[in-house]
Formats: structure tokens, sequence, C-alpha cells
């Protein structure tokens, strides 16, 4: 247990691919989001906004992400450069007295996201970390040590982690909060950054609450929000949350997150493969005990580089008992306008890889709602027919329309009902992207499933969520809205895996939001 803790062009085909991040500008936008002044009251959110002034501005913050195994810890964060930049430090160890230092290294970023200012990015890896140890640390920023914080490595044998979807700090942007409406400008005045930290906060204060002995977060994306734009404030505030200083966080590459270096000089992320990428990054893995994660960047749409990514995230522990994936675009999601359009075309590619090599769980976001599939897998047919392409202009995707590679023809994803040929299109352009079967099980345990099971996670912080598809899926076992911050629980011992999702009232109240899905493999 834990204690005293808070912390190119896009295609549809398999091979020979461009790399492209995926905008979202198109998509419909909503009126539904998290309050943060409502859910805070008076006094609370006033101290917040005092608070904010300085947070919007430390671009310092410090991110904890996994290592390539449970023995390491990669620690990140930014400093300004004087030429004379200090080599980074951490320091840990088993008591606050006895700490070691472990040195890492610098590389500069660009001024163009710091206003004009140099920072360099520091990055340490430590290692040597023994399972059932609780350890001190403290970070050391041009010479000043930090506060010492601690970090408990559980034992292996019993995971319990979290998952989070989108973040997205900044996106209540044009909501009314404090009686003006959320602007997304620059420092603290990007006030819907403001809004959606202190709710992003505020969850992982309550889910670590009630998950004392969590090990790490797992998140599907969509840590900021201001797409291919300079962002500081957002991360400093996605940052800040207090879970953070004592949780390490495996971040996703969503596609807000996809179009700038800015991600990967906060986040240092293990087993890098090179591939998948766009300027954020690309597909990584590691081991933590007997599962095996993979995190893939499907913003990039080339299939034959993730197969590859997943293939040698397999081969790195071929006997691991269990393999969970994540990626950002929700393949089988249930929201509105992702689970029709770019998730529905993924499906095709990454169902038949999923199959290969035997991945139990692929945890989602981009849709801003919670669903959680039955257990599928594919129909071993070809399904390729399909792409998305570049607006006229070039500078975006035309999300109005889906590409037919048999006929170059343009299919209305959104026809008119009276347009009977559109229509027709339309179902052609489903029919084909059906390529999954369902298989026969019943209750929410399954014994050896031949399938895999999808979940889709909702918003953690409620800076913006989304309508659920007008009609749910075949593939989808439960789905739901309920405009309230959730997260999930997963807890992995032995050969039992269950997933738990909650939902966190105005006033506080942890409530469930499905029942609990257990697979067990024996």
């Amino acid at each position: 247990m834990k204690t005293g803790m808070k912390r190119g062009l896009m295609t549809a085909v398999c091979t020979g691919l461009v790399a492209a991040a995926i905008p979202m500008s198109a998509f419909a936008s909503t009126s539904h989001y998290a309050d943060s002044k409502k859910i805070a009251g008076d006094a609370a959110w006033s101290e917040w906004k005092k608070e904010w002034e300085t947070v919007a501005t430390d671009y310092t913050k410090v991110a904890i992400n996994p290592g390539a195994d449970a023995t390491k810890l990669n620690f990140t964060w930014q400093t300004k450069s004087d030429n004379t930049t200090p080599t980074p430090i951490v320091k840990i160890g088993l008591s606050k007295k006895n700490l070691r230092a472990v040195r890492g290294t610098t590389t500069k970023v660009d001024t163009k996201y710091t206003n004009g200012v140099q920072y360099v990015t520091n990055r340490v890896t430590v290692t040597g970390l023994v399972p059932g140890n609780t350890y001190y640390y403290c970070v050391v920023k041009n010479g000043v040590d930090s506060e010492v914080r601690s970090y408990t490595l559980s034992s292996t044998d019993d995971v319990r982690f979290l998952v989070v979807g989108d973040p997205q700090i900044g996106a209540s942007k044009g909501q009314t909060v404090d009686g003006a409406v959320n602007a997304e400008d620059g420092g603290a005045a990007n006030t819907a950054a403001r809004n959606d930290s202190f709710s992003w906060d505020r969850t992982l204060d309550i889910a670590y609450g009630q998950n004392p002995d969590t090990d790490f977060i797992v998140s599907c994306g969509d840590q900021v929000n201001k797409t291919g734009k300079v962002k500081e404030e957002e991360f400093a505030g996605y940052l800040n949350a207090s879970a953070l200083a004592y949780l390490p966080v495996a971040t996703t590459i969503g596609n807000h997150d996809s179009l700038t270096e800015d991600y990967s000089n906060h986040f240092t992320t293990p087993n890098e493969t090179g591939l998948g990428e766009t300027k954020a990054g690309g597909d990584y893995y590691y081991s933590y005990g007997d599962i095996l994660f993979i995190f893939l960047n499907t913003n990039n749409y080339n299939a034959a580089e993730h197969k590859k990514a997943v293939e040698e995230a397999v081969a790195s522990n071929p006997k691991a008992k269990w393999r969970i994936v994540t990626i950002h675009q929700d393949i089988y999601g249930s929201g509105l306008d992702h689970s029709d359009t770019d998730g529905m075309i993924l499906r095709t590619q990454l169902t038949p890889i999923f199959d290969q090599y035997d991945i139990d769980v692929v945890l989602q976001g981009h849709d801003h709602t919670y669903s959680r599939s039955k257990m599928l897998y594919g129909d071993g047919q070809q399904h390729d027919n399909y792409e998305f392409q570049l607006n006229e202009t070039g500078d975006d995707y035309d999300w109005e329309h889906a590409f037919d590679k048999t006929t170059s023809q343009k299919i209305a994803l959104y026809p008119e009902d009276s347009d009977a040929q559109a229509q027709a299109d339309l179902e052609a352009f489903h029919k084909d992207n059906a390529c999954y079967t369902i298989e026969d099980t019943e209750g929410n345990q399954v014994v050896n499933p031949k399938g895999t099971l999808y979940i889709t996670t909702n918003s953690a912080s409620g800076s913006k969520y989304y309508e659920l598809a007008k009609t749910q899926q075949d593939y989808i076992a439960k789905r739901s809205q309920n405009w309230l911050p959730s997260y999930s629980v997963v807890d992995v011992k032995g050969d039992h895996l269950t997933i738990s999702t909650y939902q966190i009232t105005d006033d506080g109240q942890v409530q469930p939001l499905d029942d609990a899905f257990t697979i067990v493999k024996n």
C-alpha cells in the first residue's frame, strides 16, 4: 500500500504509407463540460485563480513516466538555460537522509514554445528499483533541490493502475465559467486551461484517494488542447496535478498532442521503436511484471509500422501473460463523430494485428464518451477500399467524406435522408468497415476468450464531452454519457484482469459507471 501520497497524407492501406497527424477541426462541437467553479466552491476557486497565475508560467513542472520495466523510472522537466546549465540530477533513496544522485542529459527546447526564452529539457532515468520498497526523491533544478517526495513500487504480482481519457487541458474554450467565457489565450490568460487544470487535479485526487494502492496511470491521449500551437500553460496545468508527483503516467499521443515536438519536450517514453512517428513521437512499450504495455501513435496511419512495433514489443517479453495496447483513436467506440469516421477506417487495419499478436485489451480515448465492447476478433476478410483525403485547400482532412479507392468517388459521411444514392454509398462504406466478429459470451466474466476487449474512456477532466452515436453499435456491450468526469481502475492479479469504471458527481461522490468486467486466462 502507498501512504502519505498525492500525485503527410492519410491512407487506409497497410503498406507504403506516409506518416500523418490527424487534426480535429470539423468534428461536432459540444456545450457539455465541467464548470470548475461550480464543483470547487467560491473559496477554493478564488484560491485556484490566484495559484494559476504562477502555475501557467511555470514551464519546469516534472513528469514521471514508466521506464523500460518496473525497476526503472523516467523523469523529465524543463529549466531555463544560460549556457552554464548543470547536468540534470534526480536524488533518490530509501530514506530522506540518504539520497543518491542520478545524472541525466539535456536537449535544447525550440524557443518558439517558450516565448523566446531558451529552455532545455532535462531527462534522467533511474534504475535498480526493487518492488516492495518506498523511495524518496527530489529533482535538482538548476542546482536547487525540490521538495522531497515519495514513490512506492508495489509488488508486480498484484498490479493496479488507473486509466484516464482526454484530459485535454484547455478544451473548455468558449464555455462560461465564473461569469466569463473561457479563452484559449497564452499563459495565465488561457482561462480554459485554468478551468480544466483544476478539474483534472480533482479527478486524480479523488481516484487516487479511492485507490491508494495504485501503481501508475495510463492516459489515452490528448493531454492538452491547442493543436499545433504553443501551449506551455496547458502542459503546466496538466503536470501540476498533485497525484503526478507520486504516480508515473504513461501517456499516449493524441491528435491534439501530435503536431508538434512540444509533447516530447515534457515526457520521456521507454523502448521507443522509431515507428508510427509524428512530430510528437511514435510507438513505444514497457513491461510491468507479467503485463506488456504497448502504446501506438495512431495519428500515423501506417499500419505496417504499427505491426512492426507490436512485433518488437512482443519479442521483448514473449512470455508476458497479459498484453495491453493503448491507442488514442477509438476503433471500437460509440461516440460522435470518431467511431464512424477515422476510428472506423483504422479498425480495418488494426484488428488483424491485434488478433495476430493475441492482444487482450485495447484502451482508447478520442470520443469523450464511455463504452465497453463485446469480445471482438476479425472476420479474416480484406477491408481496405476506403481512405480519408485532404480537403481542397490542403490544410486539413476532409472529415465530411470518405474516398472510395476502387471508384475514385467521395462518400458523404452525413448525407441527407432524402438522398437515396448517398445513403446507399454510406451503407456500402459501413459494410466494408464491418471487419469484426462478435464472440459468443455471457455475463461480465469471460474465460480464455478468443477476442479482444475494447474500452473507450470519457474525459477525465470534463473539459469537453461528446454525444453518443445515434444508434448503439452491435459490437458495444455497454455505453454511457452522463456529462461527468470518469476514470477506470484495472486490477491484474495472476490469471484475472478486472476493469471497473467510475464517474465523479459535482459534489465529489464516486459512482460505478459500469459493472466490473473480468477476463480469466487459465
